[in-house]
């Protein structure tokens, strides 16, 4: 079993600014220095994001905020579907059991399509 090694932000945030600043290539870096490339990868990223205490990129906080939006959508569109079943069910269930909705209109008429469209 490998034993796992553990770099300190200031070497990561170093061979990162290396790589960015065209001193070295990915290659190079990554042979100097026993590390996958797959590794520069995600710490480039972090890098970009600003977890090696540096201020994170433009570009970076712009998709973290994307990212954010994209969950809090689909978050809601979840919600909103189980809303849509569940008024839908229980119009049903009224229509099953002969009442109408509130305010005395026939639950034929009270869901106007709105629910199925």
């Amino acid at each position: 079993m490998r034993n796992l090694r553990s770099f300190s932000l200031e070497f990561k945030r170093q061979v990162v600014e290396e790589l960015l600043s065209g001193e070295s290539r990915q290659a190079q870096l990554c042979r100097r220095h026993n590390i996958s490339s797959s590794l520069l990868y995600h710490w480039k990223k972090q890098y970009s994001r600003g977890k090696f205490n540096n201020e994170p990129t433009e570009e970076a906080a712009l998709k973290d905020r994307v990212e954010k939006l994209e969950r809090l959508v689909g978050k809601l569109t979840l919600e909103n579907e189980f809303l849509k079943k569940g008024l839908q069910h229980n119009l049903s269930q009224q229509r099953r059991n002969g009442k109408s909705s509130p305010g005395g209109v026939p639950s034929s008429a009270a869901s106007g399509g709105g629910v199925n469209s």
